[in-house]
């Protein structure tokens, strides 16, 4: 898969929110795709004490949600964890596993958020936009924002609001299950965020992609 070269990165949060703030105007958060035939689930996890990132990738036909491709990339972690810049952490390693892909994903589901975020530049957010691909944002917890309990059925959901503004959904992708926090990265509306996210969950918690993402970034898979 053909991606940018990132030739230089942040050292500080003042540096991150800078990035963040130029590039979240870029966004489009309305569809603006052809057929999705192949989606992606991207993770990341560390080794080392944490001193290298884990990225793995694992590439699914859709809408038969059959494996195609996986890779894995290893990097020096190249930004501390600080809440809200978790890009910046794993952006990098995400690229370089993308780039030994031999198919072009038409939809990448992050583990993280993207519009869901203080400065609405979350991960997907960020990867959609630095490859100019459509993005979802996938969160297994809340980073910020307020929002009704959805019902205890898989599909039911809820806005996810912060500031008087609807950042995402809050959607039960499992029968009585904790929820999912989705929100749009790039190139997605929040309503076909949702919706490929169910179709993407026809039986865990988590999104096929980004389930088997996890297992190999965490070397369990």
């Amino acid at each position: 898969m053909k991606v940018p070269a990132i030739e230089s990165w942040p050292q500080t949060t003042a540096e991150a929110i800078a990035i963040q703030t130029a590039l979240r105007d870029r966004v489009i958060r309305t569809d603006d795709f052809a057929d999705i035939r192949q989606v992606a689930g991207v993770d990341v996890g560390f080794e080392a004490g944490y001193k290298i990132a884990r990225a793995a990738v694992v590439v699914l036909s859709f809408p038969e949600l059959t494996w195609q491709e996986q890779a894995i990339a290893r990097l020096p972690t190249p930004f501390p964890y600080v809440p809200g810049f978790l890009s910046f952490r794993e952006v990098p390693v995400i690229v370089q596993a993308l780039a030994s892909l031999q198919c072009e994903p038409d939809l990448i589901l992050c583990d993280g958020q993207g519009y869901a975020h203080p400065r609405r530049f979350g991960l997907a957010c960020h990867l959609g936009v630095l490859l100019d691909r459509p993005t979802i944002g996938v969160a297994k917890s809340r980073l910020i924002g307020t929002h009704a309990e959805p019902g205890s059925e898989k599909g039911n959901w809820q806005p996810l609001w912060h500031q008087d503004e609807q950042i995402g959904a809050v959607l039960r992708s499992r029968t009585n299950v904790r929820p999912l926090y989705i929100s749009t990265g790039h190139r997605v509306s929040l309503e076909t965020a949702i919706d490929f996210t169910l179709r993407c969950t026809p039986k865990y918690r988590l999104p096929e992609t980004t389930r088997l993402a996890d297992k190999l970034a965490s070397n369990r898979g």
